[in-house]
């Protein structure tokens, strides 16, 4: 006998015999009758025996555990005195795993713990049904993405993590041994998909890990971190990056709103679908708007945390928006990122944009530069020498077509998203500047 889920069992098969497997969430010794609540991962079934009528069955279940794995062996019972309008009445039961006493963390208890709790037991954290969606949620959203992206021609790469050089220079990255030579963990594939670019790889895209060594103890930032990646040729310009990168914001959220209602009705939330195209915000305008909320920056200075929130506020009650693009960003703010293209028509501002969830940045890319001398001398400006990128340069010189791309940051679209207060709650298994474990 095969084992059935808990949503696939219903009223209706009243008197059929099932195979349940899952966690006690459980159990009550009530007179002459003992309950149990098994869960799985889609949800909830009432076991209840009667002492009489098996008084060995009825003390295994009373006295087994909380959170242990069981499997229940019965038959489905009409009940209208359950949620679920049945109940199981067990043939057997078996302890398969029993569950120490105490928790370190309760599962369905009302109190609540602290995040880092919650982390230090994710196995038990991860058993709650509302933390288990959020995943459910991130794997609809990347699903349709895939989906998107193939309706458009690209193909899923995969590059290497461990690289020779970081494509946004050293202070964020971090550095390992490799055989006894320096070697570093990517910041993202940034140079690999431009050498793909050169390689007649039109149109890529990478669902990946990506590492950044920022010491910052904020609820939008982590060390380890899923990007998607996207890489172009053959643009005109930043425009059509900026409409595949609306195209997967919107598409996402297109699929979850109409094939995704049953778990977002457990999940708590609506999703109002944005109006597209996506408001385009030059820099200047944006500044503006952000100090209209209060925020405080200056012209040529990075808008910030702050200074993005104030904006997301700003848009909001100016056009009831919640996704926008940031433009027309100044070069001093982009400098760094060598591999920007600059206006030819005012190389004080690049092509470049950011999009925005509500107030925080979840894109950035553009157009890249690639034609080679101007490539060089802006590494050079960044104190970046051309010999540490030979491979990369290569591509450069022997034919490389008008592209561009653009970085999707996969937990922060879902915090965003699901209203969630820190972006570890979008992970798995966190890694920021204090955890390494588990």
């Amino acid at each position: 006998m095969k084992y059935s889920r808990t949503d696939e069992i219903t009223p209706e098969m009243d008197g059929q015999e099932v195979l349940l497997g899952g966690w006690l969430q459980e159990s009550r010794n009530l007179g002459g009758i003992v309950f149990g609540i098994v869960r799985d991962r889609y949800g909830t079934a009432q076991v209840i025996v009667k002492k009489k009528e098996a008084p060995e069955l009825a003390k295994v279940l009373a006295d087994a555990n909380r959170e242990s794995v069981v499997t229940i062996k019965g038959k489905v019972q009409k009940s209208s005195k359950t949620p679920r309008g049945f109940e199981i009445i067990p043939v057997t039961i078996t302890i398969n795993s029993a569950a120490q006493t105490p928790l370190p963390l309760g599962v369905v208890d009302k109190v609540g713990a602290d995040l880092d709790t919650r982390l230090n037991n994710r196995f038990l954290d991860l058993r709650k049904n509302e933390i288990e969606r959020i995943f459910e949620v991130k794997s609809e959203m990347l699903q349709a993405t895939r989906a998107y992206l193939k309706s458009l021609n690209f193909i899923e790469v995969q590059t290497p993590k461990i690289v020779a050089a970081g494509a946004e220079g050293g202070s964020t990255l971090f550095k390992v041994d490799y055989f006894g030579n320096t070697a570093y963990l990517a910041q993202s594939p940034q140079l690999y998909k431009q050498n793909l670019m050169g390689a007649g790889f039109d149109r890529v895209y990478e669902i990946a890990p990506a590492f950044r060594a920022e010491a910052s103890d904020t609820v939008r930032h982590l060390a380890e971190f899923t990007s998607l990646d996207i890489e172009m040729s053959f643009i005109e310009s930043s425009e059509d990056i900026m409409d595949v990168a609306q195209g997967i914001a919107y598409n996402s959220m297109k699929h979850l709103a109409e094939k995704c209602q049953p778990l977002l009705k457990r999940c708590e939330i609506e999703i109002k679908l944005p109006k597209v195209p996506f408001r385009r915000i030059p820099y200047d305008e944006a500044v503006e708007l952000a100090n209209q909320e209060g925020a405080k920056i200056r012209k040529g200075d990075d808008l910030g945390t702050e200074g993005e929130k104030a904006l997301g506020v700003s848009v909001k009650n100016s056009w009831d928006e919640e996704l926008y693009f940031i433009t027309e960003f100044p070069t001093e703010l982009k400098r760094s990122t060598f591999y920007a293209m600059r206006k030819d028509e005012n190389p004080d501002f690049t092509t470049y944009f950011d999009l925005d969830f509500r107030g925080q940045e979840i894109v950035s890319g553009g157009q890249r530069e690639h034609r080679i001398e101007k490539l060089i001398a802006q590494m050079e400006e960044n104190r970046l020498s051309p010999e540490a990128f030979g491979f990369y340069l290569e591509a450069f010189k022997y034919g490389m077509p008008p592209h561009g791309g653009f970085g999707f940051g996969i937990e922060r679209f879902v915090q965003k998203l699901l209203n969630l207060p820190n972006i570890r709650e979008a992970i798995l298994y966190p890694r920021d500047r204090l955890r390494l474990s588990p």
